[in-house]
């Protein structure tokens, strides 16, 4: 099998109606994109769904997956502790990935973990996922601060793995766009931030992934992304694959919080 299908998630809390109260509503068209997609991902049937998520275990030069054989999270930090979901890693997948990231001398595995469980940027995409779809693995990881052709390669070995396998994967590359795009928003705004999103909607609207890999950081830097490297993962997952690319939503709005996806640790050793 490999891969079915590949979908790009955003992670507003708010989006989660006992986060939001309410508030959930003021992006209703994330919030049936959201839907429609679980429905989409529901029809594939995956055996397993990979979440490569900004708020995982990350660090400058090492890829982590998320080991173990299983995990949970809640929305604790978001007033909404009650809220918990939890997954059944593929320990076979994982297994399988490192593997053909160490044949490739990418640096990737599971050594090394800030904790185990499950980040928001993963909880809210499963959270809809599993109002649609529960008969799946999971296996969760971070990005780097390595280059972008390596994020590329990483996403190849993935697609490896899973053809290898025979699982049929679906990919969950979360990340939000700018956070940066209006002055009332509490980080303000910064000219790079609509020009991050218009590049990236595009290429999610016409599949030009080459794009991801070719984003100057004079653009990402300042417009406070945090999926870049989520999508270059992904596109390189889908290398050599056809695809029929659809924007369903984007909406710019004032997020009351930001997650930095700055690097913040060493390799583990």
């Amino acid at each position: 099998m490999a891969i079915s299908g590949a979908f790009i998630f955003p992670h507003p809390p708010i989006i989660i109606p006992e986060v939001g109260r309410g508030e959930e509503a003021k992006i209703s068209a994330t919030i049936d994109a959201y839907r429609e997609c679980a429905k989409r991902i529901a029809k594939l049937k995956p055996d397993t769904i990979l979440f490569i998520s900004p708020h995982s275990t990350i660090y400058s030069d090492y890829f982590h997956i998320s080991p173990g054989a299983s995990a949970r999270g809640d929305f604790g930090d978001f007033r909404a502790g009650k809220v918990i979901r939890e997954v059944t890693y593929d320990e076979e997948l994982t297994a399988a990935i490192t593997e053909e990231a160490e044949n490739e001398l990418l640096p990737a595995g599971t050594l090394g973990s800030a904790g185990t469980s499950l980040d928001h940027g993963t909880l809210i995409p499963l959270y809809f996922i599993q109002e649609e779809y529960t008969d799946f693995k999971a296996v969760r990881m971070g990005f780097s601060g390595l280059p972008a052709i390596t994020h590329y390669c990483m996403g190849q070995c993935i697609e490896k793995a899973a053809e290898k396998l025979g699982r049929n994967l679906v990919i969950v590359a979360s990340g939000d766009l700018s956070h940066k795009l209006k002055e009332e928003g509490p980080y303000g705004f910064n000219k790079n931030g609509p020009v991050f999103d218009t590049i990236v909607t595009g290429i999610m609207a016409d599949g030009d992934f080459l794009k991801f890999l070719t984003m100057s950081d004079a653009v990402s830097g300042p417009a406070a992304e945090c999926g870049l490297r989520s999508f270059q993962i992904m596109s390189g997952a889908l290398d050599r694959l056809a695809v029929m690319p659809e924007l369903l939503s984007h909406e710019g709005t004032v997020r009351g919080r930001l997650r930095s996806s700055f690097i913040h640790r060493d390799r583990p050793r």
